[in-house]
C-alpha cells in the first residue's frame, strides 16, 4: 500500500472544538535506517506493527498488521530503541479530508503535529484556518527522528518552532 500524506504545525488550537476524545498511542521503533522502519505500536487497546519504506516526496510504501496486545507492549518495553513516542492522537473533519492532530507527551512533550492523508500526491487540500506551516519534507519531524532526537532535546520552544518555520 502506498501511503501519501502532508505534515504541518499547529498555528493554534482551534482544532479542538471539533476533534474527537482522542486515542492513546506508544509506540517506539524496532528498525531504522534511511528509507526502511519498522515500527511496533500499542494504539488504545490495539497493537500494531508497522513497515515502512522509500519517500518520493509525499509518499512511501506502508504495509501495517495487527498483533496482540502483548506481543506490541512486550516488544516495546525490550525491543524499541531509544526513546518511544508517547502522544495523543485526534481526528478532526475539515472539508473532505479526515485530518490527524498527535499532541505528544513524555521526551516530545509540547509538540503538535497535523497530518492529512491523501490519494494522490497532488490532491488539492482545504487548509484549515489552525494549520501553521508544512513541515512535511522536513526529517526532524518524521517519527523516527523524534524516538532518536526528542524535542526536548531541540533547545527550542514550539513557539520559536512556529516562528522559525514561517520564515
Amino acid at each position: 500500500m502506498i501511503e501519501i500524506e502532508r505534515k504541518f504545525l499547529l498555528a493554534d488550537d482551534g482544532w479542538r472544538a471539533t476533534a474527537d476524545q482522542g486515542v492513546a498511542i506508544r509506540q517506539g521503533y524496532l528498525a531504522s535506517e534511511a528509507g526502511l522502519s519498522v515500527r511496533v505500536r500499542v494504539k488504545g487497546e490495539r497493537g500494531y506493527l508497522t513497515i515502512k519504506a522509500g519517500r518520493d516526496g509525499l509518499s512511501r510504501h506502508e504495509y501495517e498488521y495487527e498483533i496482540p496486545l502483548a506481543d506490541a507492549a512486550a516488544m516495546l518495553n525490550t525491543l524499541a530503541k531509544p526513546y518511544p513516542l508517547i502522544k495523543r492522537r485526534y481526528h478532526v473533519r475539515h472539508g473532505a479530508h479526515l485530518w490527524e492532530i498527535d499532541v505528544f507527551e513524555g521526551d516530545n512533550e509540547g509538540l503538535v503535529l497535523a497530518e492529512v492523508e491523501l490519494a494522490a500526491a497532488d490532491e488539492k487540500v482545504e487548509l484549515p484556518p489552525w494549520v501553521g506551516p508544512e513541515v512535511t519534507g522536513d526529517p526532524r519531524f518524521f517519527n523516527t527522528y523524534l524516538a532518536q532526537r526528542p524535542f526536548k532535546t531541540w533547545r527550542m520552544s514550539y513557539r520559536d518552532l512556529l516562528a522559525a518555520s514561517v520564515r
